[in-house]
């Protein structure tokens, strides 16, 4: 594939349709990719409301403090970029390109859904980019979503309804 619109538009049309959550799936990819480490330091946020302003809270005030950071955080707003931000700015198109191809050559017959193909191409960036902490917003999944797969030095927990 040639384009992100491409890219995305085949995660989109990937069986399965509804949420299958569990970290096997995903985790072997991750393996097989080499799961390198993601950042020297990761933090999780999980929550029912308020995760995604408080990724940009820790994104900020890390960042403010000298470190290089990485932000993982879904849904997007405007563009899929702002999903994926390293030294607070959004993912290029390239690298969630490279991120793609290698995980679409690694997952063999493993079905991933849009989220988990997201959630790896921030890891593999995030690899990439030396990061001092990654910031990391938990999915619809809770504790079997595939954020869950990066073992997190702290985890938060925003307002749960």
């Amino acid at each position: 594939m040639r384009t992100l619109d491409d890219w995305l538009q085949h995660w989109l049309t990937l069986p399965p349709r509804e949420i299958v959550l569990g970290l096997d799936r995903v985790g072997a990819v991750w393996r097989a990719l080499g799961a390198p480490p993601i950042a020297r330091r990761v933090i999780s946020v999980a929550g029912t409301n308020g995760k995604g302003s408080t990724v940009a809270f820790l994104e900020a005030m890390l960042s403010a403090g000298g470190y290089r950071v990485g932000a993982f955080t879904s849904p997007h707003v405007l563009r899929y970029h702002e999903r994926i931000r390293v030294a607070g700015c959004d993912v290029n198109d390239a690298d969630l390109i490279h991120a793609f191809t290698r995980i679409e050559a690694a997952r063999g017959s493993i079905v991933l859904s849009y989220f988990e193909a997201g959630a790896l191409a921030a890891w593999l960036i995030f690899a990439a980019a030396e990061l001092d902490v990654a910031v990391l917003e938990v999915g619809l999944g809770g504790r079997l979503d595939a954020v869950n797969l990066i073992a997190p030095d702290v985890a938060m927990i925003s307002s749960i309804d």
